[in-house]
């Protein structure tokens, strides 16, 4: 029964909580379970990690003990410490950023109940001067038709509690429980501490924004059209060849392209612009994001100032001569298949030989030059 005896109610509390902790646990687990697959399901959502917790027992208490015992008191209306903590079992969901925080309550909330809602941001963006930890919560129970399924007959009354952050917020609640005074605090802490919250929120819409701007300049490589826009793009700045743009150096390298290209010859070749390339040269193959950034930058270390022109100019000038290297190789080594990489470090090669000397190993150099030897010996006697 309730009543206004605290320590009473402290005594009641603290058998319910050991008598259940076992219980707890299992719906604890059950609802993280059902969290984890609900959201697996959502193209496109990226998650850093779903937490699970049961309360601490003595925290529970300090809570109701801070939050609603005085008010109770005051109106003289009897309760139980249990009947006041709505959030015995929780869930943290962290998300990449913050505009999948609402996706993710969209999803919970058509199959959970929704007992309430706290919006973290809202209610201190309404609030000047103020700083602090920003996320969702929702007070949440099993939606009526799983409540009804036997597997979850156990839980059909358990409340969760879910709180919804992203990464940069979950990491300002972390910090944030490490500054010991921030209300009554000099103006020029508080101000401090202000501009910190602000450059955390920065962050967050910054990593939102640069995702969204990856997203479409990847949507543009890769779209059927990348390569002829980028030919229409770059062509009024490709002069014309002349016979002695297609004479070659000693080292077999063609001068104009071995030549560092300058600004009016088109953009820097950065990741974007090499898969709109080597898409069209390689349709169909799938290029590894970490592995076109840390290659893009490795020709990019060879020659700075590379530009998207000069790339092409590369691949289309010399990818027929590596395509007849290329069976000519993997009829000697039927196991190793030169892959689109070491097909594109073999054009690049032969575009600059000096800059892109190790482009190529010792051994894979040493086995193309000799390759391109008998083929202008034969030339040469045809």
């Amino acid at each position: 029964m309730p009543s206004l005896d605290f320590k009473l109610e402290k005594k009641l509390f603290r058998q319910f909580y050991d008598q259940h902790l076992d219980s707890l646990e299992e719906a604890k687990e059950t609802f993280a379970a059902l969290a984890r697959s609900l959201l697996k399901q959502v193209p496109g959502l990226q998650l850093s990690k779903i937490e699970a917790r049961v309360k601490d027992r003595e925290e529970c208490i300090h809570k109701f003990q801070s939050k609603y015992l005085l008010a109770l008191e005051a109106t003289q209306q009897p309760y139980t410490i249990q009947e006041h903590v709505t959030d015995l079992i929780g869930l943290r969901i962290v998300c990449l950023y913050e505009d999948e925080v609402h996706r993710v309550k969209k999803v919970l909330s058509e199959h959970f109940e929704v007992i309430d809602t706290t919006d973290k941001s809202a209610s201190l963006e309404s609030t000047e001067g103020e700083f602090g930890y920003k996320g969702l919560h929702l007070d949440l129970r099993l939606g009526a038709a799983r409540r009804n399924l036997p597997e979850y007959a156990s839980y059909a009354d358990s409340r969760v509690e879910v709180q919804i952050r992203t990464i940069i917020q979950d990491s300002w609640s972390v910090l944030d429980h490490q500054i010991k005074y921030k209300k009554s605090i000099p103006g020029s802490l508080k101000r401090r501490i202000n501009t910190l919250a602000a450059l955390f929120e920065l962050a967050d819409r910054e990593f939102r924004e640069i995702r969204d701007a990856t997203a479409q300049e990847l949507a543009e490589a890769e779209s059927p059209n990348a390569y002829e826009e980028l030919e229409a793009e770059e062509q009024p700045s490709i002069p014309a060849p002349r016979s002695s743009e297609t004479s070659r150096d000693e080292d077999g390298s063609t001068p104009a392209l071995a030549s560092a290209p300058s600004a009016t010859r088109g953009q820097q070749l950065d990741a974007f612009g090499f898969l709109r390339i080597a898409n069209h040269f390689f349709n169909g193959f799938e290029f590894a994001p970490h592995k076109v950034d840390s290659f893009t930058q490795e020709i990019n270390s060879f020659r700075p100032g590379l530009t998207r022109t000069g790339f092409n100019q590369s691949m289309r000038t010399h990818i027929s001569t590596v395509k007849d290297y290329k069976k000519h190789f993997e009829l000697l080594h039927p196991t190793d298949a030169m892959s689109p990489y070491e097909v594109i470090r073999h054009c690049m090669y032969l575009s600059d030989k000096r800059s892109f000397q190790h482009l190529l190993g010792a051994d894979m150099r040493q086995a193309f030059e000799r390759w391109l030897s008998t083929q202008q010996d034969a030339q040469a006697t045809a």
